[in-house]
């Protein structure tokens, strides 16, 4: 599926990264009663940045008119895909998930990676009693043959990823249910995005979870935004303010407010990263979430290698 895309965005997206800006705006509603209401899947209504990311591009756009964002019911990502996939769902407007060649065909795409590229870099959340399950794995052969257990949502392409790279995964469609069943010792590894990582944790508040120190799963796996295939306004709204917040830096803004600190927190540059295929992307996407990684990997090196120490030479 082709959607029009300025030209060079994604060159634009990974120098972006890690400038820093200012705050977003954080204004949901216009005061006008005929504002447009877009109903957003509860897990990106619920998580700060997404949702600051819908508002920004909206703002960008006021052409279109004012705005209400409001939560959807709550329901597992493979419903919401399915509601997605109705031309005249009840239920929801948007949804911000991983893409895959499938929902590319079903769904209308807004091709721009929402959070540079980090969900494609996961870490494992784990019990701080199984932490030593983890010594020792340096590349996917190491983590084949430990009997590690990756744990994921049924309808996530992360779990058919880590399966076609002969990962040992155990999932269940609910996100919340997860956490429990990590806590019940039913997987060692709850592989979490860079980038919603410690908002997970801060929402779990358990002193039991901790973010295991050593390694880096990296796949291509750009996370987008979805409408129904049939909603070409909220798609051309989504993605010309999109388009409008790179080119004038205030996505650059964002991503560094609400993603910085997750580069800085993890020690990202300091970990073993074992790179996995991704064979469920279009062709477009695979380009997008490679050129985007690879982008990503370099930024970081750039950010952690040593500055070098200024010498003056003052005259006499």
């Amino acid at each position: 599926m082709k959607v029009r895309r300025a030209p060079g965005w994604l060159t634009a997206l990974a120098l972006f990264l890690v400038c820093p800006g200012t705050s977003v705006s954080s204004e949901y509603a216009s005061g006008e009663t005929q504002a447009t209401e877009y109903r957003l899947w509860y897990r990106n209504y619920d998580s700060p940045p997404i949702r600051a990311l819908v508002a920004l591009a909206f703002d960008k756009t006021p052409e279109y008119g004012s705005y209400r964002i409001t939560r959807t019911l709550e329901m597992a990502q493979g419903r919401v895909v399915r509601e997605l996939e109705r031309q005249q769902s009840g239920l929801v407007d948007i949804a911000n998930v991983a893409t895959s060649n499938q929902r590319e065909e079903s769904l209308r795409a807004i091709p721009i990676p929402i959070d540079g590229g980090l969900l494609g870099l996961r870490v494992c959340v784990v019990l701080k009693d199984s932490l030593p399950r983890f010594k020792g794995i340096r590349n996917l052969g190491n983590l084949q043959e430990s009997g590690v257990r990756i744990g994921q949502g049924a309808h996530w392409p992360d779990a058919s990823i880590l399966q076609a790279n002969g990962v040992n995964v155990v999932t269940h469609s609910r996100y919340e249910i997860l956490f429990r069943m990590l806590e019940n010792h039913r997987f060692e590894c709850f592989a979490r995005g860079v980038s919603e990582v410690l908002f997970d944790l801060e929402l779990e508040n358990n002193e039991d979870f901790v973010i295991e120190p050593d390694l880096l799963l990296a796949y291509p796996m750009p996370s987008y935004f979805f409408v129904n295939r049939h909603d070409h306004e909220t798609a051309h709204r989504l993605q010309l303010g999109m388009e409008r917040a790179i080119f004038d830096g205030s996505f650059g803004a964002y991503l560094n407010q609400y993603y910085g600190q997750a580069i800085d927190e993890l020690n990202l540059h300091s970990r073993n990263v074992l790179v996995l295929d991704n064979p469920y992307l279009t062709d477009e996407s695979w380009a997008i979430g490679s050129r985007t990684l690879l982008e990503l990997r370099r930024r970081i090196r750039k950010l952690s290698a040593p500055k070098k120490a200024s010498h003056s030479n003052p005259k006499s």
